[in-house]
């Protein structure tokens, strides 16, 4: 009797991983025949982690538009239906490890059902585009047969358990990471506890306080390692995190217990998602998260909640069994012995690459090598490749790492020559990583329905003119860390880089011009300590020139010792903004068009469909002139807020939004009065109720934040409050653009 290959997947799967994907292939068919909701499918399809993707970007990758013809439509045009047009599949790759057999599963996937591309995520995930819904069923089995799963790679659920990269080779961690954050994963995975969160869940853990790798400041979940003396004995545990986030208005996370015995950490992480299902907000998308949470008790009372929580829960076996299970089995084994460097001839190009690329592991003899991947991106015939050469040196010891790269351990030192050189043989042997060169970016409006600018795009070009200047570089710039986001939303993680930016749209004369917010002095090490702030919104053909600028001051002026964070704070925020505000200036189209196309787009930008509005042309004008007063007043709060002076800072971002909210009112009635309770009166029953503000951005309700704080007033403001309401007035003024760019092309009979 033949075997199908079905089968043969079945017989090395897990039998429930098997069953899930029997049942999403059950679910698929009842949505084509009418029979599930499709608001229901959409969170099944997403917990499995198949996104919808956009077409009307104007990029090109080889085979999409051959592929896109085979399903029957055109790139411009979007599906009617989920199931009409190709998609996004994001893998799970928990703590980023992955295997030889895995690697070369991924590369046939990727060569069959998608394009040949493979791509690193900030959150150590593999993503694939591209791929028609209709085949996730057979590509799941795939991967679920060299024990991959898609599971609750996106949806309101756990997402992937991150951890730091170096765990198990750190020359200065507390212990080894892996294999709690493995039982973390395994353990929460599908959990009765965690199905009815209102939104995603992000853990971390990291072996250190002091390094950038786990980033556990800005998770919903964090853990650091650390060891306590009781009795005499060293006791293995974490000082656990809660609340952290970044998105639209990040969150500090908040320390939720300084040390959790090891046997203690699953329930705790348990007793936190209850509490989370329970309390977190269902319905306001945009404050679902548990960060969200935290700040409205307070973490002294989130943690009695939890606490509470913990003693009514029923006992399960797996709290110590899964770790205990998983300590003892994980470690990495070396394929060879490990041997030192025996002065071998160095090829060209070697010196710099192990400069940058080759970390000295705790284990004598051997060495970790990090593939520096351009945006995360990797094709299918390097990804062979890069599976036979850890055969040939390293054996299953690959990891994915946050920066979108893989770094590959346990090479013998004696090898590396070798190894560089068969990495140059595939095209993969760039120096720079964790350098300024090696810039980190969301897929942006290449692929993302929520992408404002093109920060692929960006990054690219910042890459390349980088990459050319390097060996000039100051060597405390080449130290510095860019990343860029396509949106508010942060998955670039603008936020806690030296040098972010985040896409924006701005009005010109009735056009769109692609614009990036510039962040400076963002926090990355210490596990990502402190966020930075807005300085301006520069046109994104003029951000290489924001670069250039900044980190040329930086090296002329900085003093001895002196950090970036410690230069950008003593220049202050009105220095900085008077260094970039001619690089604000958009020439019209007629002298320059190049400033309405966004990089690597040879069309003209368009902001896309964000809603319908009308208003009065002749106050257009008007209308500048009072948004351009609102970031004035957003741009004093962030002063105000480096300066310490949290209840001014408050106040004035306050205004800054009231200020915004008034002249979108004006277009209604232009003498509006000055107070305050009748201008929020107003904007909510003309713009909010009307639906003319189309203030929702990834489920975040930008009029929230002006008629959030209207109704707290001045009271209770610390730093934490103060910053948030600093971040809250930049979104706000940038939704007010938004709806009177829109308001103006409807005016000029343009379609939006």
């Amino acid at each position: 009797m033949t075997t199908t290959w079905k089968e043969k997947l079945a017989a090395r799967t897990e039998p429930e991983l098997a069953r899930e994907i029997d049942i999403f292939e059950a679910q698929m068919e009842l949505r084509k025949r009418g029979e599930l909701e499709e608001k229901i499918f959409a969170e099944q399809r997403l917990r499995r982690g198949a996104y919808g993707q956009r077409y009307d970007n104007g990029q090109r990758h080889d085979g999409i538009e051959q592929r896109a013809i085979d399903f029957g439509r055109s790139l411009t045009k979007g599906p009617e239906t989920f199931f009409d047009a190709p998609g996004m599949i994001r893998i799970k790759i928990p703590f980023g490890g992955l295997s030889a057999e895995q690697l070369d599963v991924m590369a046939d996937l990727a060569e069959e059902y998608s394009v040949n591309n493979l791509h690193v995520t900030t959150r150590q995930d593999i993503q694939m585009h591209y791929i028609h819904i209709e085949t996730a069923p057979d590509y799941f089995r795939r991967l679920a047969a060299v024990g991959i799963t898609t599971r609750e790679a996106c949806g309101n659920a756990v997402r992937n358990v991150t951890a730091c990269p170096y765990s198990g080779i750190c020359t200065d961690e507390t212990f080894d990471v892996t294999p709690y954050a493995q039982a973390l994963m395994k353990f929460l995975l599908g959990h009765p506890d965690t199905m009815d969160f209102g939104r995603k869940f992000k853990p971390a853990f990291s072996g250190c306080a002091h390094h950038a790798c786990g980033l556990v400041n800005m998770h919903d979940f964090g853990a650091v390692a650390k060891v306590k003396h009781i009795d005499g004995k060293a006791v293995r545990g974490f000082s656990v995190y809660v609340g952290g986030g970044l998105g639209a208005v990040p969150h500090d996370a908040k320390l939720f217990d300084e040390f959790v015995p090891e046997h203690e950490l699953l329930p705790v992480a348990q007793g936190i998602a209850r509490v989370f299902a329970r309390l977190g907000e269902k319905k306001n998308r945009a404050r679902a998260r548990i960060k969200f949470v935290v700040a409205k008790l307070g973490i002294e009372k989130f943690r009695e909640e939890v606490r509470k929580e913990m003693v009514i829960m029923p006992f399960d076996p797996r709290w110590a069994g899964l770790i205990e299970e998983l300590r003892d089995g994980m470690n990495d084994q070396p394929l060879h012995p490990g041997k030192a460097l025996n002065g071998a001839a160095l090829p060209a190009g070697f010196a710099a690459w192990r400069a940058t690329n080759v970390y000295p592991q705790r284990q004598p003899g051997y060495v970790a090598a990090v593939i520096t991947l351009p945006l995360g991106d990797f094709s299918s015939a390097q990804a062979r490749r890069l599976a036979d050469l850890a055969r040939k040196y390293c054996g299953d010891t690959i990891r994915a790492t946050v920066d979108q790269n893989l770094l590959f351990r346990f090479i013998p030192e004696a090898d590396i020559v070798k190894f560089y050189s068969d990495l140059a043989a595939i095209g993969l042997a760039e120096p720079g990583a964790k350098t300024i060169v090696d810039v980190t970016a969301c897929p942006g409006t290449d692929s993302c329905k929520l992408g404002i600018s093109s920060s692929r795009g960006l990054a690219a070009e910042l890459r390349k003119r980088l990459t050319q200047k390097n060996a000039m570089l100051d060597e405390a710039i080449g130290k510095l860390h860019i990343k860029i986001s396509g949106c508010f939303n942060s998955c670039g993680q603008h936020h806690i880089s030296d040098i972010g930016f985040y896409g924006v749209n701005r009005n010109v004369a009735g056009r769109s011009v692609p614009h990036f917010q510039v962040i400076l002095g963002g926090q990355w090490t210490e596990n990502a300590a402190s966020y930075g702030l807005a300085v301006a919104a520069i046109p994104s053909k003029n951000i290489p020139e924001v670069v250039d600028r900044i980190t040329g001051r930086y090296a002329r002026e900085r003093t001895a010792g002196e950090t970036f964070q410690a230069y950008i704070k003593r220049l202050g925020k009105r220095e900085l903004k008077d260094m970039f505000d001619d690089l604000a200036e958009v020439p019209s189209h007629e002298v320059d068009p190049g400033f309405y196309q966004d990089w690597g787009d040879t069309r003209e930008y368009t902001h896309g469909d964000r809603g319908k509005g009308e208003c009065a042309g002749e106050v257009v004008s008007l209308v500048d002139f009072n948004l351009a007063e609102s970031e004035r007043e957003a741009f004093e709060a962030s002063v105000l807020l480096e300066e310490g002076k949290f209840p001014q800072a408050d106040a004035m971002a306050y205004q800054a939004m009231l200020s915004a909210a008034k002249a979108l009112v004006k277009t209604k009635w232009l003498d509006v009065p000055n107070d305050a309770e009748r201008v929020v009166s107003e904007f909510r029953g003309r713009f909010v109720d009307t639906k003319l503000f189309v203030a929702k951005f990834a489920g975040a309700n930008f009029a929230d934040y002006l008629f959030v704080r209207h109704a707290r007033g001045a009271k209770g403001v610390d730093r934490e409050a103060a910053r948030q309401v600093v971040e809250e007035a930049q979104l706000f003024i940038e939704a007010a653009h938004d709806c009177q760019s829109r308001m103006q092309k409807e005016i000029s009979g343009i379609k939006v």
